[in-house]
C-alpha cells in the first residue's frame, strides 16, 4: 500500500477492529482531542491500534506511540512516521 497521511477516519476504524467488541466510547463528532482514557482506550489498545496501521499502512510507528494522550497525539505520530524515509 502507498504510503499517506493517516486521517481521522483511518483511526477510528483501526480503534475499532483493535477494541473487537469491547464497550468504548461513541468515536464520532469531533475526538481529536478527547484522552484516549475518556474513549475507553488503554496503552495496549493503542500498541493494538498501531500493528494495525504497521500491517494495513506498512508504517513502522513505534512502541512509543502508545504514550499518544489524543487521537491528534496519535495521528501526528503515526503521520511524522509515514513522511520518514
Amino acid at each position: 500500500m502507498s504510503k499517506r497521511d493517516l486521517t481521522i477516519d483511518d483511526l477510528r476504524r483501526l480503534l475499532l477492529v483493535a477494541a473487537g467488541d469491547s464497550d468504548v466510547a461513541d468515536l464520532h463528532g469531533d475526538i481529536a482531542d478527547v484522552r484516549f482514557e475518556a474513549l475507553g482506550y488503554d496503552s495496549i489498545a493503542l500498541l493494538e491500534t498501531a500493528s494495525l496501521i504497521e500491517r494495513d499502512f506498512g508504517v513502522k510507528v513505534g512502541d512509543d506511540i502508545a504514550g499518544a494522550d489524543t487521537p491528534r497525539e496519535f495521528l501526528a505520530q503515526v503521520n511524522a512516521a509515514v513522511g520518514a524515509p
